[in-house]
């Protein structure tokens, strides 16, 4: 059985030749190829065909949305400080406010996935956010300025039903890119509001002769407008699952309801998700820290003009939408071949990678250097990203939305920690910080090595030879016999079914003798 990524030379489509695929069954015909559970085969990027590729464009566009909101500020706060007289502790605090205020918003759309679906998590938190981006304009001082960031950081949590969405959309064969590229383009945002945001302030004090102090105000309606259009594109047009929205699959009996304690326990006596907490928060964490900081360091440090700086800011944030979905393609490329230690590999290499030149970073001297490392960083730390939802979604099948949550959540946690301890109160020079964040990147990656799943290994050990330890029996353990009994883990078997690939080349063999034909 091949197992190649394509990408035709006249046609944007990522795909893999999966043993089951079908494009009908007795009840829907879908625009692409899907498995046993109708989660697709393959990622058509310019197509938004209901419902796969449709919830893929509306999930990645919400979270960038958001993502350009909370980070707004950043490339402005050359001109926000001077207007608001805010001192050095007020910026720090800010950036820290802005990535600390959607780790418990991040926890509830977890939960909000795994019992109402994505699409109102998406739709509803953009909503929301408008007014408190509208609200900007009315900034008086630093109390002000820190609260209304912390309230706009709330709306990071798209990244949890971004994620979620597209796991139960996709097939676990190409889950690694799929997420990769909707979260990277996601992320992108933080490098286009470095760019998007001082053009609005040049335009505006230009185009309507106001001051500096008027004009930024006024630059942050643009954003805001983004949230309201976002918002009602995806509660009108989107839809949570393959099938339908969770309300309609329930009630035609595809899906049972679940309940919250059950899924929440079995996400926190998982230990792989603490792991997953911790490791997260110095890939994405590190990247939350350095939209806060990365344009004032190169504005301060460089001598740069405040454009000249944000376009260099900017660099760092648009890599995601390569170096993202690049590592979620060298998290697909090494399952095929070595399964899910391959997966786990990939993972440490590019985290510790990032930690590496995120050192030279803090050591460059030179403009053309500092430049140099940050991308390298950028490079390591945003594929580390893409190959950590590459790993997620087979985490947990019962318990997705909060272990997605809790993982994005620990992105946050660290990003705030970070930025608390090592860029601000003036403790250390931001220089220094920066090769403080990166030594911390190296060693906090290395417990990857303590994952293990028993049916497919870690990284240095291999699967258990006891056949007992299968799939199956992973993905039942989450419900108890009681529930077994009930029927309510038969959609978790499914998933298994499709899971088998996890086991590398070895599965070859067992998944072609044992998937059934889904094509009608």
């Amino acid at each position: 059985m091949a197992s190649s990524f394509t990408i035709p030379e006249h046609e944007e489509v990522i795909s893999i030749p999966p043993s089951t695929t079908t494009t009908t069954t007795p009840h829907r015909t879908f625009a692409l190829p899907v498995d046993s559970e109708h989660k697709a085969t393959k990622m058509k990027i310019f197509s938004v065909a209901q419902p796969h590729m449709r919830a893929f464009h509306l999930s990645w566009l919400s979270f960038c949305t958001c993502v350009i909101s909370t980070f707004a500020a950043a490339p402005l706060v050359p001109i926000i400080r001077d207007n608001l007289d805010l001192t050095r502790a007020d910026i720090s605090n800010a950036g820290i406010a802005s990535v600390s205020g959607s780790i418990l918003s991040r926890l509830v759309m977890g939960v909000l996935c795994d019992l109402i679906g994505p699409r109102y998590g998406c739709s509803v938190i953009n909503l929301l956010a408008a007014p408190v981006v509208f609200s900007v304009s009315f900034i008086a001082d630093a109390g002000g300025y820190v609260a209304v960031r912390f309230m706009i950081g709330f709306s990071l949590a798209t990244f949890v039903s971004c994620q979620y969405w597209t796991s139960v959309m996709f097939n676990g064969k190409i889950i690694g890119v799929v997420n990769g590229v909707s979260a990277g383009w996601g992320d992108t945002g933080g490098g286009l509001t470095q760019l998007l945001m001082p053009v609005l302030f040049h335009v505006i004090s230009q185009m309507l002769k106001c001051t500096p102090f008027t004009a930024w105000r006024i630059a942050f309606f643009v954003p805001g407008w983004f949230h309201l259009i976002v918002g009602i594109l995806v509660l009108i047009y989107g839809q949570d699952l393959p099938d339908g929205n969770f309300a309609q699959v329930r009630k035609e009996g595809g899906a049972s309801k679940d309940k919250f304690s059950k899924v929440y326990k079995n996400a926190v006596t998982n230990y792989r998700t603490w792991i997953f907490f911790l490791i997260y928060g110095y890939s994405m964490g590190v990247q939350l820290c350095l939209n806060n900081v990365i344009s004032e360091y190169f504005y301060d440090r460089f001598s740069l003009k405040l454009h000249t700086a944000g376009v260099v800011a900017a660099s760092f944030g648009v890599a995601n939408f390569v170096t993202r979905p690049f590592g979620g393609y060298l998290s697909d490329l090494s399952a095929r071949k070595f399964g899910m230690r391959g997966r786990l590999w990939t993972l440490w290499i590019t985290q510790t990678l990032g930690g590496v030149f995120c050192i030279w970073f803090g050591q460059a001297d030179s403009l053309p250097i500092a430049i140099l490392s940050m991308m390298l960083m950028a490079s390591g730390a945003q594929a580390a990203c893409g190959a950590t939802y590459g790993i997620i979604p087979f985490v947990s099948r019962r318990s997705l939305g909060i272990l997605s949550g809790l993982t994005g959540a620990g992105g946050n946690v660290g990003g705030g920690l970070t930025q608390l301890l090592f860029f601000s109160g003036g403790r250390f020079p931001t220089a220094m910080g920066l090769t403080w964040m990166g030594v911390a990147t190296v060693v906090l990656t290395v417990p990857v090595a303590f994952i293990h799943f028993p049916q497919w290994g870690s990284m240095f050990l291999p699967a258990s030879k006891d056949e007992k330890y299968n799939e199956e029996y992973y993905y039942c353990s989450e419900y108890s016999e009681e529930e077994r009994e009930m029927g309510l883990h038969l959609g978790s078997m499914k998933f298994a079914e499709n899971s088998r690939a996890e086991r590398g080349k070895r599965s070859v063999a067992a998944v072609a003798e044992t998937t059934p034909n889904h094509h009608v």
